[in-house]
């Protein structure tokens, strides 16, 4: 095959942005500056707070960062709810993605004449974190485990949101939580290990996209830490300022600053003065922490400029990048700029409740279909069953805005079928009464709209006693009082703390940051049951229990010993009511999945990937009865679908899809809209495919579909079509590859056509596949299209750690085109003209990070502001340099080491293995602290010619740089 050059095409947008920008910039910045010079120091340094007050001598009304707009606008009343984010990329359609942006950015201008409470033009997504470990609590929040999609759909979303032109913005977004944030567990005091392949090739490229495109103005940095330094303070004059020219306004994450000093999670500083000094100095300019009240942060501000920690300059830069955002905004313009007009009317409009409904749709993921069960025939079909606990509800997440409107999977099924059909329709849940076994007396709770205190007081099991058990996984299950169909939980109606809390029959779902909605039934061995309290309040400990006061029979909390042992008496069984209405039905669909507020959240990771027990025993019991069963998904993270996929005929995901879940699922049931939503992630089939949840080195241990070896449950990009689709072979162009595909089926579909490369020899481990580029393409049935997907010669690129430089290397490469990264379709090799790394050169001074290999290390901070070390955290830690050209010899080993801990360590270099001969050993004294570097030195003996080298380092030891002489 002939070598060719791929030559990557400028975007037009970017080209637009190089005409346009400078001189609308060169415009405001006199602006800026004349406004900045009015501002006194105290006016500047309250500026820096999320809550900005007014300032009415010179015209300036109070601003807020922190909007929530994630998939609509969020805690500011009813608006249009949109899928959550992993569903939006589910679509793998960017330009209904901008749409969406677009909508939920109207709707944000639509309250700024209003300006209620908790309401700013600043709004705080997309959000981008790589979806690299499935178990991630926030994984509703992402878009993908793949850097190149979650860059595109980020982008896309950014874009609508602020209106494509940087200089006239509808709002300001920000892509958050820089950086490397996907765990919840201790996610203040865990460190993200980052080496720079993986930062550089993975990690960053998901941020740097909406940022370099001008989509986003700025980023949230994250809780974690990175390579043992505060997301916090990180440098981002070094990074993120870098992508752009534009003025970028970055904040913190709620209250993070506080954890910096001593007496918060981090401890990395002394006080507040010298936390609120780095965090200025790192590139972030403004404060989000304490909600309302700024005087801490301002005390802390003003300490720090006494302390000479701050100058008033390094104000003036913050402020500098507020003003200029706020200008962007039409703040100081006559009527507010092109987007003053807008008003509430579009909130909830007509036009977003359509897009809504489409947007759902497409994020639907056909995963399985045998037989052709889907779509269901309408003229065939008398009666269908709708069962499952998700069957007739709709739940909202943290950051979902309130539903205007509930179109449920019944109630879209109902529509869908008009009046020529029956829906029967059961949520498969037990309903029970509670009986003290002591004292007879029965749990009982309010009947009004607003429930009451459950008490221990009646003696007959009537509705007032009765509530339905509904479980979530792991034993957690919530409980809604049939006298009003709320959900029972916590309170403390009278301020007294834990030993007055209460329960109470009052919240339509489980909600809330600590959320109180959540209990266990806990069987003893005398057949009674306790009734554990399962929220998450931390300060509560695990072992809390229910039991009625005896003053006045009110459930509180208390010990194991002190509960009340209840009998569980089962008034309705669920499951075969369930079964009652599916039995004689010419279809049944089961409704199973999560509720957000419960299974995976923010704060909480997930420990099992599976269906809640009593979800999966009711899908199998279902099927038991009526083959002719559908099973919908609906959830926020891939699931461990194993009995499912082998025994159910018909699987579909959904995401929790907004206020037109029923019409989307509907739509897709009956065939008038064919599915094209993909899995934006990797599905296992168990948790051990997994390494731990903190192991951030994909390259390694084998992570995403980039690098995962074993079987899959459904790979990255699957989703099925009620059509087939038929690709031709692949043909290298000016510009990227095309294809050509047909549809072969009945019926016109969508394709999402998915390019991937795979170099075939390489100096480093590559990955098995990486995506490139997609396109989603529509068909009538016989239609043939031919996609032009760009690949450019630098997409081939990987950061090269010998030279700190990206890479082509000279080789082959596979260009593959396919449905999913599973199901290649078609491929070619390319043989690519590129360069061939040469041996490393240790006799230059090299960066201990930027190893091959290793074992039994961390990276470190090599200084609290920047730069990244190596520490041996184990006796015989080591690190691989691979292919040295050592010469006719390296006589010398010099390197700079740091040792808190007393006592003597040791760098020894060994070739060829860990355990291989050893050349030579130097000797480091303690320096008494962790960023106090020394030069230690040692003589070389056989170190010559092209060795894989290796440096052995004792525990407690910190390595910045060496070289081999």
């Amino acid at each position: 095959m002939k070598r060719r050059t791929l030559l990557a095409l400028p975007a037009a947008a970017a080209l637009a942005g190089v005409i346009a920008g400078p001189a609308a910039a060169a415009q405001r910045a006199p602006r800026v500056e004349k406004l900045l010079g009015k501002l006194t120091l105290d006016e500047k340094i309250s500026l820096l707070h999320q809550w900005q007050p007014a300032i009415p001598r010179l015209g300036m009304k109070a601003f807020r960062t922190g909007t929530e707009a994630l998939h609509g606008l969020a805690w500011l009343g009813k608006a249009t709810v949109f899928p959550q984010a992993i569903g939006l990329a589910s679509t793998w359609n960017p330009d209904l993605i901008e749409q969406v942006g677009a909508a939920v950015g109207d709707e944000v201008r639509g309250l700024q004449h209003e300006r209620p409470p908790g309401w700013g033009l600043n709004v705080w997504s997309p959000v981008v974190q790589l979806l690299r470990d499935p178990r991630w609590g926030r994984n509703e929040e992402g878009y993908s485990e793949d850097p190149h999609l979650t860059a595109v759909m980020s982008t896309a979303y950014a874009t609508g949101l602020s209106g494509g032109d940087p200089d006239h913005l509808k709002t300001a977004p920000l892509v958050k939580h820089y950086l490397a944030n996907n765990n919840e567990v201790r996610r203040t005091t865990t460190s993200s290990d980052l080496r720079p392949r993986v930062l550089k090739e993975y990690e960053e490229p998901a941020y740097k996209a909406a940022v370099s495109a001008d989509a986003a103005c700025g980023v949230m940095t994250a809780y974690n830490l990175v390579n043992g330094r505060p997301c916090t303070v990180t440098d981002l004059n070094s990074s993120v300022r870098t992508w752009t020219g534009r003025a970028l306004l970055n904040v913190t994450d709620a209250w993070a600053p506080n954890n910096l000093p001593a007496g918060g999670s981090q401890q990395y500083f002394g006080t507040q003065a010298e936390a609120n000094a780095a965090i200025l100095k790192a590139g972030v300019d403004s404060f989000t922490t304490d909600d309302r009240g700024a005087s801490k942060t301002i005390a802390a501000v003003k300490e720090a400029l006494e302390e000479g920690l701050l100058a008033e300059p390094d104000i003036d830069t913050a402020v500098r990048h507020i003003l200029d955002i706020r200008f962007r905004l039409g703040e100081f313009d006559e009527n507010g700029g092109p987007y003053g007009h807008i008003d509430k009317s579009v909130i909830d409009s007509p036009a977003h409740r359509e897009l809504a409904r489409q947007a759902a749709a497409e994020a639907i993921v056909l995963l399985k279909n045998d037989g052709d069960t889907l779509p269901l025939d309408l003229r065939a079909i008398r009666k269908v069953a709708v069962v499952g606990p998700l069957a007739d509800t709709l739940y909202t997440d943290w950051y979902s805005g309130e539903l205007p409107y509930k179109v449920t999977p019944r109630a879209g099924i109902a529509q869908r079928l008009g009046d020529g059909a029956t829906v029967a329709t059961s949520e498969g849940v037990d309903r029970i009464a509670l009986k003290n076994a002591a004292t007879g007396a029965y749990l009982t709770a309010g009947s009004g709209a607003g429930g009451a205190a459950l008490e221990e007081r009646a003696t007959e099991p009537g509705a007032r006693a009765h509530f339905d058990v509904f479980g979530w996984g792991q034993g957690v299950v919530t409980l809604r009082s049939a006298a009003n169909g709320k959900l029972v939980g916590m309170r403390d109606p009278d301020g007294g703390g834990p030993e007055g809390y209460q329960f109470f029959n009052d919240q339509d779902q489980p909600n809330g940051w600590f959320v109180s909605q959540l209990f266990k039934l806990e069987a003893q061995d005398d057949s009674t049951v306790l009734l554990k309290y399962a929220g998450y309040e931390d300060w509560l400990g695990t072992n809390v229990y229910l039991h009625a006061r005896t003053e006045d029979g009110r459930l509180v909390l208390g010990s194991a010993a002190d509960a009340s042992r209840y009998i569980r008496e089962v008034v309705r069984d669920g499951t075969q009511e369930a079964l009652a209405a599916a039995r004689d039905a010419d279809s049944v669909i089961v409704v199973v999945g999560s509720m957000p507020f419960i299974n995976s959240r923010e704060t909480d990771d997930r420990e099992d990937m599976g269906l809640a027990e009593t979800q999966a025993a009711l899908v199998k019991a279902v099927l038991a009865a009526n083959p002719n069963t559908v099973v919908i998904v609906e959830n926020s993270y891939p699931t461990t679908l194993n009995w499912e996929q082998q025994h159910v005929p018909a699987l579909l995901w959904t995401t929790h899809a907004g206020q037109e879940t029923g019409n989307a699922l509907a739509d897709v049931l009956f065939g008038d809209v064919n599915p094209s939503g993909r899995l934006t992630q990797t599905w296992y089939r168990s948790e051990d495919d997994l390494p731990s949840i903190l192991e951030y080195d994909n390259i390694k241990h084998d992570r995403t579909y980039q690098y995962f070896t074993g079987d899959v449950l459904y790979p990255f990009g699957h989703g099925l079509s009620y059509t087939a689709f038929r690709y031709g072979r692949p043909r290298a162009v000016r510009g990227g590859i095309q294809v050509a595909v047909t549809n072969t089926g009945r019926r016109a579909g969508a394709e999402v056509v998915q390019l991937y490369t795979r170099q075939r020899g390489s100096r480093v481990k590559q990955p098995r596949r990486k995506l490139q580029a997609f396109e989603k393409v529509t068909l009538k049935p016989g239609q043939t299209r031919t996609v032009t997907l760009p690949l450019s010669r630098d997409a081939l690129a990987y950061w090269d750690v010998t030279r700190s430089r990206w890479v082509v290397e000279h080789g082959r490469y596979e260009v593959m085109a396919g449905a999913s990264c599973g199901d290649i379709r078609s491929r070619i090799t390319l043989d690519v003209r590129g360069e061939t790394v040469p041996p490393r050169d240790l006799s230059r001074t090299t960066r201990a990070e930027n190893f091959d290999d290793y074992d039994g290390v961390r990276l470190v901070d090599e200084t609290k502001s920047r730069g990244t070390a190596v520490g041996a955290e184990s006796a015989g830690a080591w690190l691989l340099f691979a292919d040295a050209d050592l010469g006719g010899g390296a006589r010398r080993l010099t390197a700079w080491v740091a040792k808190e801990s007393p006592g003597q360590g040791t760098v020894e270099v060994r070739l060829g293995a860990p355990d291989g001969p050893r050349a030579g050993t130097a000797t480091a004294a303690s320096t008494g602290s962790r960023y106090v570097y020394a030069e230690v030195t040692a003589a070389l003996s056989g170190a010559s010619g092209g060795q894989d080298v290796y440096l052995v380092l004792s525990d407690g030891l910190r390595l910045s740089t060496f070289s081999l002489k």
